[in-house]
């Protein structure tokens, strides 16, 4: 593994040196899952075990008194580039980024409940944007953040669609979209162990193609709060987002976490979400999810496992699913 590293590293920093006088440090760095996963029982699972390989390349100089980094990572097997970052670090001024899928903005506090591993939706099905804020989104997005006075300000801008055409460029129709996040702690209200954040944002429904009816930008927004005390830490969040196209279902959320440290090595956690889904032609439905996990660490190796279930799933009645998940990682 070392001589991978090293041959790695001299090839890209050759690559570097052909194009750039300027000095820059690359590291690389990765992580191989193995997972065990149990679906519920109108599933078909298949071979419920599985492995993927993460690996994150990383690299930064100094370009003209300012410190440019850049970010790659890829997962599953090395498919392909999963995320990607450049960021600018301008000082005083913040940092100034372009994101490809790396988290910015709205969508860096999207759900901040306390959890020992997973989010306790994640698994479930229709659940992956459900009560999840996040106008802008994490693809093709000029990120800017902020520190000031103990509050730090994590802005995102996209002109056009999230999705992404080969060279990077958005592809499909319109929807420029634009949110931002404020977060701090409770140090600025002399409250220890308090952490906190707010963040709202809209996107363009102008090409939606709406016939009847009104219609508007779409609103999200969020705010959350934790607490920790000593080893046990809680949470609350809501959320809402005001759909704009005419027939939409509006989405409010509410959730709260409950994670435990037993140990430096052992952690277990509770959590609890409603999504109301308020639809303009039907009854409202609303979707109740609850979680639990657990995870262990030695030294670079974790086992974690988690266990989630929810019903009356993503807006639709009746709709029950649950997942089961244990999962070995090993960082290198």
């Amino acid at each position: 593994m070392d001589n991978l590293k090293k041959v790695g590293l001299t090839a890209l920093a050759g690559s570097l040196a052909a194009v750039s006088a300027n000095a820059a440090e690359m590291s690389v760095s990765g992580a191989t899952l193995l997972t065990y996963t149990s679906e519920d029982g109108t599933e078909v699972t298949g071979n419920p075990f599985g492995m993927k390989t993460n690996l994150s390349f990383t690299a930064s100089g100094d370009v003209n008194g300012m410190t440019v980094s850049y970010m790659q990572a890829s997962k599953d097997q090395f498919a392909g580039m999963s995320s990607a970052r450049l960021s600018i670090d301008m000082g005083d001024m913040g940092t100034l980024a372009f994101d490809q899928g790396s988290g910015s903005g709205l969508a860096t506090i999207d759900d901040k409940t306390p959890t020992a591993a997973e989010e306790i939706w994640d698994g479930l099905d229709g659940v992956t944007t459900g009560g999840l804020v996040g106008a802008a989104g994490n693809t093709g997005v000029f990120n800017y953040i902020k520190s000031f006075g103990g509050v730090t300000f994590n802005g995102a801008a996209r002109k056009g669609s999230g999705a992404a055409n080969s060279d990077g460029s958005s592809s499909g129709a319109g929807q420029s979209a634009w949110d931002f996040a404020l977060t701090g702690s409770g140090d600025m209200l002399g409250v220890d162990g308090l952490s906190w954040g707010v963040g709202y944002g809209e996107a363009e429904n102008g090409s939606f193609a709406v016939t009847t009816g009104d219609e508007h930008d779409e609103e999200h927004m969020t705010a959350f709060v934790n607490y920790a005390m000593g080893p046990v830490t809680i949470g609350y969040q809501e959320a809402h987002i005001n759909k704009g196209t005419v027939g939409s279902a509006d989405e409010t959320t509410q959730a709260f976490g409950i994670a435990f440290n037993v140990s430096d090595d052992l952690s277990i956690s509770y959590g609890e979400r409603e999504v109301e889904y308020s639809n303009p032609s039907a009854d409202d439905v609303t979707e109740d999810g609850e979680g639990i996990a657990i995870a262990y660490t030695m030294g670079s190796m974790k086992i974690a496992g988690n266990k989630n279930e929810v019903s009356d799933n993503d807006n639709s009645a009746g709709s029950n699913d649950e997942m089961t998940e244990i999962a070995v990682s090993f960082a290198f």
